[in-house]
C-alpha cells in the first residue's frame, strides 16, 4: 500500500506503537509518522506509507494547531501531568493576567525543549539522559507562536484551556512550564490534542482503534494528497524522463511564465496527470532541481 493515512492517536499510546500497528494493518514494511505525539497526546497523526514515507520532511515542516489545558500552581520534571510532582504553589492569577502573559510568548521566542523528550543531545535521546539522572545543557532554539487564545477560563482546580497555532518543533510543554515561570506560579501540561498539522485537520482523520484489516485501504489518501496545497508544473514527456532520472528542469524549456517563482519553493512535478515528484526552485540557476522522486523513469 502506498499513500498518506490521517489517524486520530488515542491517549496513552506511542506514536512508534501506532505506527506498528498501521504496519501490521496494511501489511506494509516502510511506514512512517510526521511528527511525534507524546503518549498523553491525542490528534493528528499523518502516517506515510510505501514510498511515500520519502514525502515525510515535507509535512515535518508544517505548521500545527493544538488545544491544550495547562494546569498552573504546580511543576514537574516531565513539564506534564504524567511526571513527577517537583513544587506546588498557590495560584492568585485572574484571567486578565493570563492573556498578558500568553501574549507575551507570540511572536519568535527562543525556548528549551524538555529534559524528557526524544531530541538527541551528542547521539542519546534527552529523555535517557533524564531517566539516568544526569543533568544536560539543553540549548535552546528559536520557534514561533503564530496565536495563543483562550478558550475557557480557570476552574476550580486552575486549569484553563488554550488553543495554540505554532511552527515545527515547538513544545507545548515547553510553553506551559514557561508560562508558569512567567506568572510565578508554575505550571504544567494537563492534556493535549493536536487539532491540525499542515492542510489536515482533526475532522480529516480516523480514529485509529476504528481501523480494521479490512477498512484500512478505503482511508489512504494518494501520495500527492500530502503535497496537494503545492503549485502544479506539467512537463513534457521528454522533461519527465529526465526528471525521474535526477536531472534538473530548466527554465526556459518549461512552457510556463516563471517570474513569480518564489526562491526553494516547491512544486509538484505532473506529467499526463501523474504525480512524478516534488521540485524546487533554483533562482539563481533558473532550474528546477529535485526535491524528491516519486516514479521511475
Amino acid at each position: 500500500m502506498i499513500g498518506l493515512i490521517l489517524i486520530d492517536k488515542p491517549e496513552g499510546l506511542t506514536s512508534f506503537s501506532a505506527v506498528s500497528r498501521i504496519k501490521r494493518l496494511a501489511r506494509e514494511k516502510r511506514v512512517g509518522h510526521t511528527g511525534t505525539l507524546d503518549p498523553m497526546a491525542t490528534g493528528v497523526l499523518p502516517v506515510l506509507l510505501g514510498r511515500a514515507t520519502s514525502l515525510s520532511s515535507l509535512l515535518l515542516e508544517g505548521d500545527k494547531r493544538y488545544i491544550a489545558e495547562i494546569k498552573l500552581g504546580i511543576t514537574t520534571d516531565t513539564d506534564d501531568i504524567t511526571g513527577e510532582v517537583l513544587q506546588e504553589n498557590s495560584v492568585n492569577i485572574t484571567t486578565e493576567q493570563l492573556k498578558i502573559a500568553l501574549n507575551n510568548f507570540v511572536g519568535v521566542i527562543d525556548q528549551t525543549p524538555p529534559a524528557y523528550s526524544a531530541i538527541k543531545k551528542d547521539g542519546v535521546r534527552l529523555y535517557k539522559l533524564a531517566r539516568e539522572g544526569k543533568n544536560t545543557d539543553i540549548p535552546s532554539r528559536k520557534v514561533e507562536i503564530f496565536e495563543a487564545n483562550i478558550l475557557e477560563n480557570l476552574n476550580g482546580e486552575n486549569i484553563f484551556k488554550v488553543e495554540f497555532f505554532v511552527s515545527k518543533g515547538t513544545y507545548i510543554r515547553s510553553l506551559a512550564r514557561d508560562l508558569g515561570k512567567s506568572l510565578g506560579c508554575g505550571a504544567t501540561l494537563y492534556s493535549l490534542r493536536r487539532t491540525k498539522t499542515s492542510e489536515f485537520a482533526i475532522g480529516d482523520c480516523i480514529p485509529l482503534n476504528d481501523l480494521t484489516e479490512e477498512n484500512i485501504e478505503s482511508h489512504i489518501l494518494s501520495e500527492e494528497t500530502v503535497v496537494s496545497h503545492l503549485r502544479e508544473i506539467f512537463v513534457t514527456e521528454k522533461q519527465a524522463v529526465r526528471f525521474c532520472n535526477g536531472g534538473q528542469l530548466g527554465f526556459d524549456r518549461l512552457n510556463i511564465p516563471t517570474d513569480d517563482f518564489g526562491e526553494d519553493e516547491l512544486f509538484r512535478i505532473k506529467h499526463n496527470n501523474i504525480f512524478l515528484g516534488v521540485g524546487v526552485a533554483d533562482l539563481k540557476n533558473r532550474q528546477i532541481a529535485i526535491k524528491c522522486v516519486m516514479r521511475n523513469a
